[in-house]
């Protein structure tokens, strides 16, 4: 049965976006980037998966990604009909029309999505790209946590998860820091 991965980077303060969606405080460097494209390549935008030289990697861990449409707007914006186009995209919104394309949008409930994904006999996992509401929607779903913890602060912005009160406990199972000033922690739900 596939798992759900949240695949997000966040600020010091838990923000993983400024107030207007801002992400340009987010620093990268080159051993950074070449840890994503190592470890990572699968949750990579088609955009940056070229422009890191693996555009034609197989996929090594997740054949499908799960976001709303706040995280998938940049791209319709910027004329992208599909920002993961080596991935099975599933956009949840209920004010964007369904569309015969590459993007399969849905008006279901976040949940019922997540658990229709992970109910599969894939043998890849399920990526949750976001953003803050929908991933508080599904968090009970969430079986692992990749963040990648950069060191700003944003004093506001949108939240890493917006949802009320209920603690969930996870285990880290791996630490790595860059010269960026980034950690990655990847946690695994007890």
């Amino acid at each position: 049965m596939p798992a759900l991965t949240y695949y997000i980077g966040v600020t010091l303060d838990g923000f993983i976006a400024g107030p207007q969606d801002e992400v340009d405080f987010f620093g990268l460097s080159d051993d950074f980037l070449a840890f994503l494209a190592e470890e990572y390549a699968d949750l990579q935008p088609g955009h940056l998966r070229a422009a890191l030289g693996v555009a034609d990697a197989p996929l090594a861990r997740y054949d499908t990604v799960v976001m709303g449409r706040r995280t998938y707007a940049p791209a319709l914006a910027a004329g992208i009909a599909d920002p993961y186009d080596h991935l099975r995209t599933v956009v949840v919104s209920g004010s964007l029309p369904a569309a015969d394309g590459p993007v399969e949008i849905t008006a279901e409930s976040p949940l019922e999505v997540v658990r229709r994904l992970k109910a599969t006999d894939s043998p890849y996992d399920v990526y949750l790209a976001g953003g803050g509401r929908l991933a508080g929607e599904v968090s009970g779903e969430i079986d692992r946590l990749v963040v990648k913890k950069y060191p700003v602060i944003a004093g506001s912005g949108v939240r890493m998860l917006d949802r009320p009160f209920a603690p969930e406990a996870f285990r880290l199972d791996g630490l790595r820091t860059f010269d960026n000033g980034c950690a990655v922690l990847t946690y695994a739900r007890q």
